[in-house]
């Protein structure tokens, strides 16, 4: 039987609080809060364990279908109260279903999933809701994997989690603490590596054959690449724009990248 939860004190629920607010704190626990009745579940059939499980009664009764798959996965169950509910959620309008997970390992066998596949290699993304929208964007484009570069938001940040609609749950992900190390790294194992550039003088994106497994690599919102990232890459590319705006948002500049590297991919070969 799930144990009920009526007070804001309770352990579990200031466990969950602390997840979501603080990335240190997840880093030291291997640990993350998720919220809502579809990425919960999600985290669940792929394979996440969920340490804690927290729902309404009202939830219970609304999304039963979707609690029956976090309960496969689930460690201990708990009935909390519509007003707890309302404090620990980070939405308007809370579903009333939270968990606590515990992270997956990051990076492991990353290369071993990945081989053969492209890649995007995001470098100091320092918002969530765009490395949230860039996640969900790969994943959905049938990337192979996205390298995380420098000092980058975290991954398992609520934000970036709602905004990734549970896509980093199944896409290969790695850490590295500088893009030019591992951009070296990925041009021995024979990856073209792309540096997107706002620069005319250099190839458009669309003009490129991807025929190899490639990497883009995408810069800061506000400085882009790094000096040390461009020089690392094979080549630089840049998206052709006919406006009057210097640069697109990183969100929107690695959806145009990944689209245009996967074309040959999603059956569009047409150059």
């Amino acid at each position: 039987m799930p144990v009920e939860i009526t007070s804001r004190k309770n352990e579990i629920v200031k466990e969950y609080l602390r997840l979501a607010g603080s990335p240190a704190y997840r880093c030291e626990k291997h640990r993350f809060s998720a919220e809502g009745a579809r990425l919960c579940a999600d985290a669940a059939l792929s394979g996440i364990t969920v340490a804690a499980l927290m729902y309404t009664d009202s939830a219970s009764q609304k999304y039963g279908p979707y609690l029956e798959k976090i309960r496969t996965a689930s460690e201990n169950e708990y009935i909390i109260s519509p007003a707890v509910a309302q404090y620990i959620s980070d939405t308007k309008h809370p579903q009333g279903i939270f968990c606590v997970c515990i992270s997956p390992e990051m990076g492991s066998g990353f290369f071993e999933k990945t081989k053969g596949r492209h890649l995007a290699v995001l470098e100091n993304i320092q918002d969530p809701a765009n490395l949230g929208a860039v996640l969900r964007t790969a994943e959905a484009l049938g990337v192979g994997g996205v390298i995380l570069a420098g000092k980058c938001c975290d991954p398992m940040s609520p934000k970036v989690l709602r905004t990734s609609m549970g896509a980093l749950f199944r896409l290969p992900l790695l850490h590295s603490s500088g893009a030019s190390e591992i951009i070296a790294e990925l041009n021995a194992l024979g990856y073209a590596t792309f540096a997107a550039v706002p620069d005319n003088s250099v190839p458009l994106v669309t003009s490129v054959c991807f025929n190899k497994p490639s990497a883009a690599v995408i810069g800061n919102e506000g400085n882009g690449l790094t000096e040390e990232a461009k020089h690392a890459c094979t080549a630089s590319i840049t998206i052709p724009m006919k406006g009057r705006a210097e640069s697109l948002n990183a969100a929107a500049s690695a959806a145009i990248l990944m689209w245009e590297m996967m074309r040959d991919c999603l059956g569009d070969s047409d150059r």
